[in-house]
């Protein structure tokens, strides 16, 4: 019996994981709208679409299993790409149905018309058009096993008349996900254990692409007495149970992760594809292993570039190393990160009621919630809050912008993992200017009943670019925010909502807030002041900060530079 293409694409994608669709209604998709509605796919009316991606891309990044989101023509499928974007370089596994006009007008200049390959070739793992309606299971099927597989944002364009056709589909086109052991050749890991074995100071480096391998990165790290760094979104599963953990690398990170690798004289970098070359060693040999050869040596000269799964790797080459002894590399990172640490909860002490520093609110956040929660945070300062002061315990779950740096990410993913995730708790690290940038689907949170816990570091601007520009010796500029009671404005809209301005009143709050039984958003207002220190200040980085202390006392801001010096300096 022949199908509809819009139902043999909802089919199709039921079939391969898919449990919701993101996005909204009208026009072109209305027909695989109500195919949808007739499926076992669950519809999710978001507000807007970037809220629609963030969202699935959220609940993918956490499941591994595939989400949807669908959107009508230029307009609609064009408000994806923000989300879009930040999902394929997350790696999660979305589908895209982005529809087009009708095919009769197409090439002629027809109201919303958009060539929806150009656009979003850049940031799929697939991207193809469904020009029949025999190719309709067939092409849907390529794009989720792509974006399973390859770890990534599929599309699949479908004029609106389309979705109308119909076929046979009497072909069973299926979805797989090959499972293989990938590692280097046996002569390849003979290289690699010489390396090691004629190696002194030996540091790990640990990235995305070793997770689930954290078992055999500790027994690497135990067999060689070595020191493991990790990347930022390595954290939630290199920090629990690994004794050699000494923190993370780059301007985020921590100096004891900084030092295990500027001092060693062999790195082995583990599914890392770190960006910044600078935060490499100078001097050390370094052998890095990827899944994908494609990335080896694009970020730092390597010695040795090994293609494989970082823990069948590291299964195979265990048997040829010799245990060691633990020596001063290990002992000295490992004391430095005890130094780290402790300077962290410095940090967070608050001896003025008056004032609330947003390390003081994140360790709160971290003592209260639960055990097994699952973060999200906004780009800029609320992610070096999560990544500095929030404990991983090989439960918690943690998601930021970490490659694409976008704001307004928080809410948005934590919506579409509350939905993966009803029973965990879900909380939003919100900037203000990230919140006020996507403010509408707070609605969807009401709508939804989805029991998202929103937390606002309200210091009233865009307080990472501030800091940016202070750093840089300039007059901040265009970064301030006229914001409104977001605990009030969230109560208007049917959710709890509450307001902190003194340290005194906020642990109870936080109580009462992660205790509230639905959507719930607690508005704190944070030191505007703060600087987000990278893990050595450099002379030319307080030099910086002097100059813009000069520009502001010279434009009449001189109160500014008190409040600097005494929030950040002299605390």
């Amino acid at each position: 019996m022949s199908k509809s293409v819009s139902e043999i694409i909802a089919e199709t994608l039921v079939s391969a994981g898919a449990q919701r669709v993101y996005g909204i209604v009208g026009d072109t998709i209305n027909h695989f709208t109500d195919a949808v509605r007739r499926s076992d796919l669950s519809w999710v009316h978001v507000r807007h679409e970037e809220v629609g991606a963030l969202a699935a891309g959220g609940e993918s990044y956490m499941t591994g299993e595939l989400s949807v989101c669908a959107g009508t023509t230029g307009p609609g499928s064009l408000h994806f790409v923000n989300g879009i974007f930040e999902s394929h370089r997350n790696g999660a596994p979305v589908v895209l149905i982005a529809s087009n006009i009708e095919r009769a007008e197409e090439g002629l200049g027809f109201p919303q018309e958009v060539d929806q390959k150009k656009v979003y070739e850049q940031a799929s793992v697939f991207c193809e058009r469904i020009s029949h309606p025999d190719q309709a299971r067939r092409i849907t099927a390529q794009a989720a096993q792509a974006a399973l597989t390859k770890g990534g944002v599929a599309v699949v364009i479908v004029n609106g008349d389309m979705f109308r056709e119909t076929a046979k589909d009497d072909l069973h086109w299926a979805v797989h996900r090959p499972q293989p052991v990938m590692r280097p050749s046996e002569a390849e890991l003979d290289a690699l254990a010489g390396m090691i074995a004629e190696a002194e100071r030996i540091t790990i480096y640990a990235g995305i692409g070793a997770r689930g391998a954290a078992a055999q990165i500790r027994a690497l790290s135990e067999r060689l007495a070595a020191p493991v760094a990790h990347t930022t979104r390595a954290k939630e599963f290199i920090e629990p149970d690994m004794p050699n953990n000494v923190g993370m690398t780059g301007i985020l990170g921590n100096r004891a992760g900084m030092e295990a690798m500027g001092d060693c004289d062999l790195l082995l970098c583990l599914g890392s594809d770190f960006a910044y070359t600078q935060f490499y060693p100078g001097k050390a040999k370094i052998v890095q292993l990827d899944i994908e050869p494609t990335r080896l040596g694009r970020r730092a000269p390597i010695h040795l570039g090994l293609a494989g799964d970082v823990g069948d790797t590291i299964d195979a080459l265990l048997p040829r190393l010799v245990l060691r002894e633990p020596g001063k590399h290990l002992d000295r990172a490992l004391k430095a990160y005890a130094e780290d640490l402790k300077g962290y909860l410095d940090s967070a002490e608050e001896p003025d009621p008056s004032l609330i520093h947003p390390q003081h609110l994140t360790e709160l956040l971290d003592r209260f919630a639960a055990k097994d929660a699952i973060f999200t945070a906004d780009g800029g300062s609320p992610m070096v809050w999560l990544l500095r002061h929030l404990s991983a315990n090989g439960s918690r779950r943690f998601l930021t912008s970490l490659l694409h740096g976008t704001m307004a990410n928080a809410y948005p993913q934590a919506l579409g993992i509350q939905e993966a995730y009803p029973e965990r708790q879900v909380i939003a690290m919100c900037g203000d200017g990230g919140m006020t940038m996507l403010m509408g689907d707070l609605l969807t949170l009401v709508q939804e009943k989805l029991p998202v816990k929103l937390l606002v570091y309200n210091n009233a601007s865009l307080g990472f670019v501030e800091m940016e520009q202070r750093v840089e010796g300039m007059l901040d500029a265009f970064t301030e925010l006229r914001n409104p009671d977001f605990g009030a404005m969230a109560r208007a809209i049917g959710m709890e909502g509450m307001r902190v301005e003194s340290a005194s009143d906020l642990e109870g709050a936080v109580r009462d807030w992660l205790a509230a039984p639905g959507p719930a958003l607690l508005d704190v207002k944070v030191n505007r002041m703060e600087l987000v220190m990278p893990p050595k200040i450099k002379p030319a980085q307080v030099g910086s900060t002097a100059l813009f202390g000069v520009k502001a006392v010279l434009n009449g801001r001189a109160d500014e530079v008190v409040s600097l010096m005494r929030d950040n300096f002299l605390r």
